[in-house]
């Protein structure tokens, strides 16, 4: 976990990989949960005997979007930085899921910090600053990531 004491010191951080999270393990309850969720049966993901078969991945692989949503996940298990008030996902400038992730896999995530931009005070006195973050999903036992993000945050103090 790296502690973060202030705006200026996540300043100081810009251009460097900030923080690597714990490891996650994907599971096909967590995948079959996402599918219900999002409504995205694909056979891929949720029939693990027809995946097995005729799948070229040989086994049922997550949805790259569940991989994207672990994100937040990923960044809080990593990176806590004090005196935050309040934080908000503010969107993301380019995704791309660019390797399978067969259910079983463990996951964690390089967090390397882009850019720090101040925001104008907010009407009630919070302060606040954008983040710009590249998080590299790495699977376990591979030298090829399997999602690579530029994700937007915001935190107030």
């Amino acid at each position: 976990m790296r502690t973060i004491a202030s705006l200026e010191e996540l300043e100081s951080l810009q251009g460097q990989e900030v923080a690597l999270s714990d490891w996650f393990e994907i599971t096909q309850q967590q995948v079959n949960l996402f599918a219900e969720a999002t409504g995205d049966h694909q056979w891929i993901h949720v029939d693990v005997e027809r995946a097995r078969r005729e799948s070229p991945f040989g086994a049922p692989v997550a949805h790259g979007f569940l991989t994207l949503s672990l994100l937040p996940q990923f960044m809080q298990n990593a990176i806590h930085m004090e005196g935050v008030k309040m934080g908000v996902n503010y969107g993301l400038n380019r995704v791309r899921f660019t390797a399978p992730v067969p259910v079983g896999s463990r996951l964690r995530a390089r967090i390397k910090l882009l850019k720090v931009e101040r925001l104008e005070p907010a009407p009630n006195g919070l302060v606040g600053a954008q983040s710009t973050w590249e998080v590299t999903v790495e699977r376990e036992g591979s030298d090829r990531p399997v999602c690579v993000a530029e994700s937007i945050s915001r935190r107030y103090s």
